[in-house]
């Protein structure tokens, strides 16, 4: 497939623009897709660059092989021989961390794509896009009770959001595994699709909501972040002036325009 290349620094992760999507590409097959330092800050300097990118709409995380991502690279942690002080590996995860808190608080909508294993951080990454689709294959485990860790990435966060307080905790408790379609009844993947089909419907999806009015969806994801941890009169009166505002965008007058005229409305950011 074509696009606008960006580099990221590292041929672990890829990083393209196609249909206004910015294509992320975790791409250590060998490995599931499993995390390294050099993974890592890639993604923490491109997620920005995406976002300030005028060209993209939508943003869609995936993985190279056929895995998502396995999480930490334990293998590799363990070669490096004696770690860090506690001090300083605390430091550094909050660091790592941001990259939960990019994909959450960017001002585009987040897609992740699951071709398969998603495990630990990985999960915890997928969990931290707006939306999830599945190939059927997929598999995703928290992990971090057969580790002996307590879980990070905002792990427990996205978790507690998305599928409740007791499921959450079961999951983390238990790390059991969990398929597709299992994953799909309790909301943590919006979709399952035939796992030869995921790139196609991915794409599709992201292609989709990129050709949104980008003013408009970067207000929604904000309404929609902020209502997790606002009252109702709040966002009511936060809706009530973003429903103001956006009435005088062109962007506004474009979609009236185009609904009159039965046409596709051509969104400009303005």
């Amino acid at each position: 497939m074509s696009g606008r290349e960006i580099e990221t620094g590292t041929p672990e992760v890829l990083c393209r623009v196609e249909e206004r999507v910015g294509i992320l590409t975790l791409n250590r097959p060998d490995a599931r897709n499993a995390l390294t330092m050099d993974m890592k800050r890639a993604l923490a300097d491109t997620l920005p660059v995406l976002g300030g990118d005028e060209g993209v709409g939508c943003v869609l995380l995936t993985g190279a092989g056929g895995a998502f991502c396995a999480g930490g690279d334990t293998k590799n942690m363990q070669k490096e021989g004696k770690p860090p002080s506690p001090e300083t590996r605390k430091r550094q995860l909050r660091w790592e961390h941001t990259i939960s808190e990019m994909l959450h608080d960017l001002e585009k909508p987040t897609v992740a794509a699951l071709p398969g294993p998603a495990a630990g951080a990985g999960f915890a990454l997928a969990l931290a896009c707006d939306i999830r689709i599945a190939a059927e294959g997929a598999f995703f485990t928290t992990a971090y009770a057969r580790l002996g860790l307590a879980g990070d990435y905002g792990s427990s966060w996205f978790l507690t959001q998305i599928v409740g307080t007791a499921k959450a905790r079961e999951l983390m408790f238990t790390a059991e595994r969990i398929d597709a379609r299992e994953a799909e009844r309790l909301g943590l993947v919006n979709r399952t699709v035939p796992d030869g089909n995921l790139e196609k419907e991915a794409m599709a999806l992201a292609a989709k909501i990129a050709s949104g009015p980008p003013i408009a969806l970067r207000w929604m994801k904000d309404n929609l972040n902020r209502a997790q941890t606002h009252d109702l009169h709040s966002m009511l009166a936060l809706e009530a002036d973003r429903m103001v505002d956006g009435a005088a965008t062109e962007d506004y007058i474009e979609a009236i325009n185009a609904f009159r005229e039965k046409r596709t409305p051509v969104f400009k950011g303005r």
